[in-house]
């Protein structure tokens, strides 16, 4: 038993977040791989790149598998949060900033200065860290790393390494286990082999992953992207074809029959790093009101923004001459006001009455929409959209969202915010999958009322900030539009209280049938269901 003050109520087992030899040893492993990173970050030469790394990136990977097994295999399965609000790098201690700190520069480098990561410019050879990653590159596409190639690999290495721990961590729970595997493959398969493999059948076509849909694919309607695709026939007419159906077909009706989980736990990259490297700082999710409250609007404000971008980068490169061009200016912006509009009124006509006061949040949001699209088509120039030039404005959602939020703060914010603070404050395609899973889904996550010990496991673990004991001490269904449907809430429920459904629309929300003494007839509220 150690001397050091022990501040845990525990009576089970007051050292359980104390660290044992074979962990320290797995540590020492994993580190002396990220010492080999760091020495080629910093212009050392290493003599076989190869060699180092694959020394690099297997014992990275070594160490987490070791680390892992000693954690959970030697304990019973079950509910495992053990000492995370004790440790320091998992409760906003020393540790835990630097973490953040760390990965909050490397994306600022990353995304701003990649020279300094080693990228050789005008066809110079790559050093550094970059160079490192070109045997790799070179032999799944025959080309030499660039910093996005880098990037990939370590988010490839982080999804799978720590995917493998969270496995272990939730083998009880086959659900976890199969989405587990699944954003695994995703990530491997579809985000990051894929393109490699499409680049080397035909390096004209832009990269695409597969699995991006819009708004998060925002390159997708770029000019240089459009023409890039067009320019390949047939298959790139089919790319283009497929990211349409992927934003106003595909998702639409997954996301009726499944929830947003479909995409969001089961499919996105970021989704994916926010649930396997990231589990350790899921609790660190803000469940206060206010935090709710902002969640709201800085979501569907990026969302407003998201769309009010896409349609001015492609307004951009358009013309005004019906002659020259098949799809005008004019043309353009009527569809996409006409189609905002039929969405907007179908809402409000069908489900005005679940949405409450949110109607008027909705249409403000639509409003703006509105006027801005009409401001920038009435002020537009051949050269300018909203009075800046054409070329600098569709660069601007790329830096903004795409990289300061998305990167910079959704991931090197782990350690601070939590591990979906991007999903959460930031992400335009949370927001719309969101709007669909809150009106039109089947998905709900149903609690038995009378079985909750307000344990608060379930909210501890909510990387949404959803306060779920909440909902399961009222017995209310939880049908949050932030809520992203990864079922932990429920896989460390000890009394079985939430059940992720998809059912009938009737019932889903249901805010006035708790249980409150005599005030309901038991026996029409169970011959009703």
């Amino acid at each position: 038993m150690s001397n050091k003050l022990n501040h845990s109520m525990s009576l089970a087992s007051p050292d359980a977040f104390h660290i044992s030899t074979k962990q320290k040893f797995a540590l020492g492993i994993g580190l002396v791989g990220l010492l080999f990173l760091a020495l080629a970050l910093f212009n050392v030469n290493l003599p076989n790149t190869a060699l180092f790394l694959t020394l690099a990136l297997g014992l990275i990977t070594v160490g987490v598998i070791i680390y892992s097994r000693e954690a959970y295999l030697t304990k019973l399965e079950g509910i495992k949060n053990d000492g995370v609000w004790y440790k320091s790098i998992s409760s906003r201690g020393f540790w835990g900033w630097a973490l953040g700190i760390i990965l909050t520069s490397f994306y600022i480098v990353l995304y701003f200065f990649p020279e300094y990561l080693g990228l050789g410019k005008d066809g110079a050879a790559n050093t550094g860290l970059i160079r490192l990653f070109d045997p790799l590159s070179n032999l799944l596409s025959g080309r030499n790393a660039s910093q996005w190639f880098v990037y990939g690999t370590l988010y490839t290495i982080a999804i799978l390494a720590f995917g493998y721990k969270y496995i272990l961590k939730y083998r009880h729970n086959r659900y976890q286990q199969i989405r587990t595997v699944s954003v695994m493959f995703f990530q491997l398969g579809f985000a990051f082999l894929i393109p490699e493999f499409m680049y080397v059948m035909n390096n004209d076509l832009p990269y695409y992953d597969l699995k991006s849909v819009w708004p998060l694919n925002y390159y997708i309607f770029d000019e240089w992207s459009v023409k890039g695709f067009l320019s390949n026939g047939n298959l790139g007419l089919a790319l283009i074809i497929f990211g349409i159906a992927s934003t106003f077909i595909i998702t639409p009706i997954l996301t009726y029959k499944y929830g947003k989980r479909w995409y969001c736990s089961w499919v996105c990259g970021c989704g994916g790093l926010a649930e396997t490297a990231g589990d350790s700082f899921r609790h660190l999710s803000s469940k206060k009101l206010s935090a709710w409250k902002l969640e709201r609007w800085l979501i569907h404000t990026v969302l407003v923004f998201s769309v009010v971008m896409t349609t001015a980068m492609v307004y951009s490169y358009l013309g005004k001459d019906s002659n020259n061009f098949w799809l005008t200016r004019d043309v353009f912006i009527i569809s996409v006001i006409t189609f905002l509009t039929i969405i907007f009124a179908g809402v409000m006509y069908f489900r005005g009455k679940e949405l409450g006061k949110d109607a008027k949040a909705g249409a403000i949001g639509y409003a703006v929409v509105i006027a801005l699209l009409l401001i920038m088509h009435f002020t537009s120039t051949t050269d300018h959209l909203f009075f800046v030039k054409g070329s600098a404005l569709r660069s601007t959602y790329g830096i903004y969202i795409g990289s300061i939020f998305s990167g910079v703060i959704g991931t090197g914010f782990y350690p601070i915010l939590g591990s979906r603070s991007w999903c959460r404050f930031g992400c335009p395609m949370a927001a719309i999958l969101g709007f669909q899973q809150r009106l039109f889904s089947k998905f709900r996550i149903t609690t038995n009322g009378g079985q909750c010990i307000s344990c608060g496991n379930c909210s501890n673990s909510c990387e949404m900030g959803i306060d779920v004991r909440a909902y399961a001490q009222k017995g209310e269904n939880i049908v949050r539009s932030s809520c992203v449907g990864c079922g932990v809430c429920s896989a460390v429920c000890p009394r079985g209280v939430l059940k992720l459904e998809n059912d009938t629309m009737d019932g889903r929300i249901n805010p006035t049938e708790v249980l409150l003494g005599n005030d309901v007839d038991l026996m029409d509220f169970v011959n009703k269901k």
